[in-house]
């Protein structure tokens, strides 16, 4: 009875309101500053304090990693501004307020972070990560005037690889940091809602088409310096997928607690039989990809 009471009272406060909240708002605002402050705050002593400062400047690191790592900053603000624009739906705001200030907390945070790399001498605010981050954002808030729904999603998987251990403190010496770090094993989704383009159709409402992308072979950023580090003979390589995933945000349930653990869920793509396709390897078939 405890149980059942806790869940329903969960529930009721994962509820979003009718009207507008201000106290919800008011956490909403309250809460997404102080979580960005102290992540910067913490960004900027684990990663920038044991680096020497300079003026602020820019790097061309476009033709770096194989363009991965701007699809990354793409995923990282289309996710982080639909997690702020549903927190203040939470909170009854207008679709205005929406998704001017909650779509708008990912660019604001990751350029944000540009800025951090700007005053740093080891890097620099890159335009390629500030256009990528201004694209993520623009995806979700197209969608949302456009359709009034997310009909494609940026979704994300990950694989170990072999080349984290030939340079483990840039690609990541545990698997948390190579989850981070080395994007030989990143794949970057957009996954399509096939029901939401054929409404009326006997679609299941919650299967998608996914288009991936991944590169292999990186120890470095580009191929310079490659003679220094130890490792098998291999060739940088863009991978291209086509493959089945299915969206939890349309899985039909009445729980309010479902529905946000879904929510957190959709930023990954299930593991399905997928299709890959490379130029050093051609096509090729998977059984189950992640």
């Amino acid at each position: 009875m405890h149980l059942s009471y806790g869940q329903n009272e969960l529930d009721r406060f994962l509820t979003p309101s009718n009207s507008l909240n201000t106290k919800k708002k008011n956490t909403v605002i309250l809460t997404e500053s102080i979580v960005a402050a102290a992540a910067l705050v913490g960004l900027n002593q684990l990663w920038y304090a044991d680096y020497p400062k300079s003026d602020f400047h820019f790097i061309n690191d476009n033709d770096e990693w194989l363009q991965v790592d701007k699809v990354g900053h793409f995923y990282s603000s289309y996710h982080l501004g639909r997690l702020g624009a549903e927190m203040l739906q939470w909170s009854g705001a207008t679709q205005k307020d929406q998704l001017l200030y909650g779509a708008g907390v990912g660019f604001a945070f990751l350029t944000a972070v540009e800025v951090l790399d700007g005053f740093s001498s080891e890097w620099g605010a890159s335009s390629g990560d500030i256009i990528a981050n201004a694209s993520g954002t623009a995806l979700y808030v197209s969608q949302e005037l456009l359709w009034k729904e997310q009909r494609i999603t940026p979704k994300f998987s990950f694989h170990t690889t072999q080349y984290a251990q030939y340079r483990p403190n840039v690609l990541g010496s545990s698997f948390a940091e190579q989850i981070l770090k080395d994007y030989n094993g990143q794949t970057y989704w957009l996954s399509v809602n096939l029901y939401s383009f054929s409404k009326g159709s006997k679609i299941p409402k919650w299967l998608n088409l996914a288009f991936g992308y991944g590169a292999d072979g990186m120890i470095t950023g580009n191929e310079e310096n490659m003679e220094v580090f130890l490792t098998p003979k291999s060739e940088r390589s863009r991978q291209f997928y086509l493959s089945f995933d299915v969206d939890l945000t349309k899985i039909d349930t009445k729980s309010h607690f479902l529905k946000t653990i879904f929510s957190v869920l959709n930023t990954l793509k299930v593991p399905a039989p997928t299709l890959e396709y490379s130029h050093r390897e051609g096509f090729r078939g998977r059984v189950s990809y992640f």
